[in-house]
């Protein structure tokens, strides 16, 4: 079954409704320039209020190693996602210092930006068109890419289960597309996973 990460999670009934449906993950975004940022205190006590059998992600763009390391090793957040420039070197080093899973986003223009993604070291990647803008890419760039990823960029409960079934792929990613008024809102981000979980394999 395609895997649901609901992400840029900012207040307490955000994650109470993600309870609720029991997504795969979620994210808490730490990019300063986002309009999702949120600070490490109040991730923390978002973590206390999600269900435990939901990951947390903490979004990351260029951050320090040690910044990042030290949310994983508080238990702020369960896995590292990076969306930056970070290289494998960042990756690999971030893994052994911490033990905890790294997902790696890559922007997706053409089939040239799918290499460096087909060849990370990340334990997951993720495939966006951008930084979190809600644009969609060009989906066929991705006939006969074989690597299992998390698909991301544009999504939302009228176009998510035309790409379940066209892409297949490890899981989605959905900020944008589960808000109104640029806040998350219940009745979409119920629509959206229930959408999700009826797509058959």
């Amino acid at each position: 079954m395609t895997a649901v990460k609901l992400c840029g999670l900012k207040r307490a009934e955000d994650v109470l409704a993600a309870n609720l449906l029991m997504p795969d993950f979620v994210g808490f975004v730490f990019a300063k320039k986002s309009k999702r940022y949120i600070t490490p205190e109040t991730a923390e006590e978002l973590k206390s209020l999600l269900d435990p059998d939901i990951k947390a992600v903490g979004v990351f763009v260029d951050e320090d190693i040690n910044v990042v390391a030290s949310y994983l090793e508080k238990g702020i957040i369960d896995i590292a996602q990076l969306h930056g420039s970070e290289d494998d070197g960042f990756v690999r080093e971030l893994k052994k210092k911490t033990g905890k899973q790294v997902i790696k986003a890559f922007r997706v223009i053409d089939e040239t930006d799918l290499l460096d993604a087909s060849l990370s070291c990340a334990d997951y990647i993720l495939l966006d068109a951008g930084n979190g803008d809600g644009r969609i890419f060009d989906w066929s760039v991705l006939n006969g890419f074989d690597r299992q990823y998390f698909l991301a960029g544009g999504l939302t409960c009228e176009n998510v289960a035309g790409a379940v079934e066209k892409l297949k792929p490890l899981g989605v990613d959905v900020s944008s597309g589960i808000e109104t008024d640029g806040a998350k809102d219940p009745v979409k981000m119920n629509e959206f996973v229930n959408i999700v979980r009826s797509m058959k394999e």
